[in-house]
Formats: C-alpha cells, sequence, structure tokens
C-alpha cells in the first residue's frame, strides 16, 4: 500500500490559511466592492483542498495537476478581488496568497520529478517550469502593488503595464524597429565579425596578440556612459552613431574569447595534424576553429545583452523622436511609468528572443560538446 507524502509547503499553507481564517476579512471595510462570504468561502476551500489532496498517494503528474489548479485557481480569484479595491487588501488576503504560492512551490518541485521520454514532453517540461515560476513573480507583484495601495508612480501593476502595452503596439514597433533593427543588429554583426577577424590574424601574427589583447582588455573596461556621448558626436543622432557604440562594446569580447578559444585546443591533437602534413589554415579550420567554438558562441550570448544595453543608453544622449532609449528618457520625465515599464518589457522580450536563438545555434553546432551532450 501506498503511504501518503507529506510537503513542508503544503503544512506551512494550511497554517496560513488557519491564520488568514483568525484574521478576516479579506478586504477592508472601505472597500468599493465587499467580498462576499461565499466567495471567500470558496477560495479557502480551493486552497485547503489541494493542500490535502496533495498528501494522497498519486503519481507526481496528478499531484502537480491538482497543485496548479489549486494554486493558480484561488490567485486568480484573488486578484478578481482587487479590482477597484486597491489598497483594501488585508493580511488575511496576504496570508492566502502566500499559502497560494506554496502549494505553486510544490507543484514545481512535483514537476520536477517527472521524467517524459519523448522529446516534445521534455521541452513543454523545460518551458512549463520557468513559466510558473514567471506568472508568480508577476502574480506577487500584482498584488502587492494594489492590494497594499503602492503609488503608481513608484511601481506600476503588471496589468497597468500590459493595458499600456497593447495600446501602444505602433509606438513600441517603431523603437524596436529603430533600436533592434538597426542600431543593435548593425552594431552586432560587424563588432562580433570584425573581433573574430581580428582573433584570427592576433593568432597567426604574434606582435599582433601581444599588443592588442592589453589594449583590448583596458577599452572593454571603458564606461558606455563617457563612450556613448562621443559616438554621438562623430556620427550624428540616428542609428549610426548607436550602431557605433555596439560596435565598440561587443568588438573586444569577442577578440578575447575567440584568442582564448583559438588557444584551447591541445597539444596531442595539434602534433597529429602536423604528422598529417596539415598546414595553418587546414589546422585552424579543421581543429582549432571547432575547438574554440564554445568560447565564441560564449562571446556572442554575451554580446547579445551587451549590444542592447549599448544602443538603448546611447539614445540617452541624443536620437531621432524615436528608440527604445528615446522613449525610456522621454516618458519618464512625463511620469508615464507605465510606458517605461512597457519599453523595458519590450528591451526584455528582445534581449530573451535573441540570446535564445544563440543558444539553440550553439547546441546545433557544438552538439559534440560534453556540456552539450551531458544535457
Amino acid at each position: 500500500m501506498r503511504h501518503m507524502t507529506f510537503s513542508w509547503q503544503a503544512v506551512v499553507a494550511l497554517l496560513l490559511c488557519v491564520g488568514a481564517l483568525t484574521a478576516l476579512p479579506l478586504l477592508a471595510e472601505g472597500a468599493a466592492r465587499s467580498l462576499t462570504d461565499g466567495t471567500a468561502s470558496l477560495i479557502f476551500t480551493i486552497v485547503i483542498a489541494a493542500a490535502l489532496l496533495s498528501f494522497a498517494p498519486q503519481p507526481p503528474a496528478y499531484r502537480a495537476t491538482v497543485l496548479f489548479i489549486g494554486a493558480h485557481g484561488a490567485a486568480w480569484m484573488l486578484l478578481s478581488a482587487l479590482s477597484g479595491n486597491e489598497g483594501t487588501a488585508t493580511r488575511a488576503f496576504f496570508l492566502l496568497l502566500f499559502a497560494c504560492w506554496l502549494l505553486a512551490w510544490r507543484c514545481v518541485t512535483e514537476l520536477s520529478k517527472l521524467q517524459p521520454v519523448t522529446t516534445f514532453g521534455k521541452s513543454a517540461l523545460q518551458l512549463l517550469i520557468p513559466a510558473i515560476f514567471g506568472a508568480w513573480i508577476l502574480i506577487l507583484w500584482e498584488a502587492v502593488t494594489r492590494g497594499a495601495g503602492v503609488p503608481f508612480i513608484l511601481l506600476p501593476p503588471p496589468s497597468a503595464i500590459g493595458a499600456r502595452f497593447m495600446a501602444s503596439l505602433p509606438i513600441l514597433g517603431a523603437d524596436v524597429r529603430q533600436t533592434i533593427f538597426k542600431a543593435v543588429l548593425i552594431g552586432y554583426i560587424v563588432g562580433c565579425l570584425s573581433g573574430f577577424v581580428v582573433a584570427v590574424l592576433a593568432d597567426r601574427i604574434a606582435f599582433l596578440r601581444r599588443g592588442l589583447l592589453p589594449i583590448g582588455n583596458m577599452v572593454s573596461a571603458l564606461p558606455i556612459i563617457g563612450v556613448a556621448p562621443v559616438m554621438v558626436m562623430w556620427f550624428g543622432f540616428d542609428w549610426p552613431s548607436k550602431a557605433a557604440v555596439v560596435i565598440i562594446m561587443t568588438f573586444f569580447p569577442m577578440l578575447v574569447n575567440t584568442v582564448a578559444g583559438l588557444a584551447a585546443s591541445g597539444s596531442m591533437e595539434r602534433e597529429l595534424m602536423r604528422t598529417y602534413a596539415s598546414g595553418y589554415w587546414q589546422t585552424l579550420l579543421k581543429l582549432r576553429l571547432p575547438a574554440a567554438m564554445p568560447f565564441i558562441f560564449n562571446a556572442l550570448k554575451i554580446n547579445s545583452t551587451l549590444a542592447l544595453i549599448g544602443a538603448i543608453v546611447a539614445e540617452f544622449f541624443g536620437t531621432p523622436i524615436v528608440g527604445m532609449g528615446f522613449r525610456i528618457s522621454t516618458e519618464i520625465g512625463r511620469m508615464n511609468v507605465d510606458m517605461v515599464w512597457a519599453e523595458i518589457a519590450v528591451a526584455a522580450l528582445a534581449g530573451s528572443i535573441f540570446y535564445g536563438i544563440i543558444a539553440l545555434t550553439e547546441r546545433a553546432v557544438t552538439f559534440w560538446h560534453p556540456s552539450i551532450r551531458g544535457g
């Protein structure tokens, strides 16, 4: 007979429910729309039932499903109760919300135990776990800002940011075209490609390697806030000056990582290539460059974030009336913080997509590497 499975998350969630029951009501008396006793009882019932059912002997997938429905169903009802009742959440409300969060934590723990046999199942599980984690960041953010009445100017709730995002799609699209598709992409490609070419030359020419790498380490430490105004003076206010900043920021990481990668192949492999009468370029193409690929992709991933940061910060120092950096600096001056957060969300989304594309390409190119095979 299978034994019951206890977890400290579910036990603490039940204790929080007891504490919330002793601290009722969920909303203060001044709430514009009072929460009915039936709705409050239903929320408590969902949380308690999900916690108790998670103790029952069942497969992890079933237990995770019960916890997922209980945690997110109760949390959705709690957030719905805040509509029109901002700043009226009581201690009981937050105790109950934290109980839901603990159940979601237990849900993620149960999902982590699953071992799907299909590729689709593995991919879906890898997406589901961080999605639940990210969703609860937004849920807690929404509950705290709206339930505790945090001033909008300090931190708007995610719902307000989402509404501004949907209402400003044309403006956000124009900013993405100006910043991402012009400054970031062009600067990223030119900076990484030129850094790679110079690294191959430095590997071939000893005095260039000894003289350039120390300078590269020094230049990579230059503050962007000092370089950006100079580039604007040199190349004007449009996207070329921002692309120049991106080139400077991405050139030296690619240079340093590629030089280190070209030296990563073992001496035994190089000696074997010499016994086959291979020249420099044959050894480079067939041995040293493949061995350097993890280093090169490491530089590409680092530069994917540096490029976006460099372009946005460079737009603070002069740009046409379009661009993500321009929009952030302008809207914060107007106290439109929801628009600022919408731009931040777009930047985070673009950076994540950019990084993800590079990571997938790395897995396809360096499939032979132990770090990829082990994953």
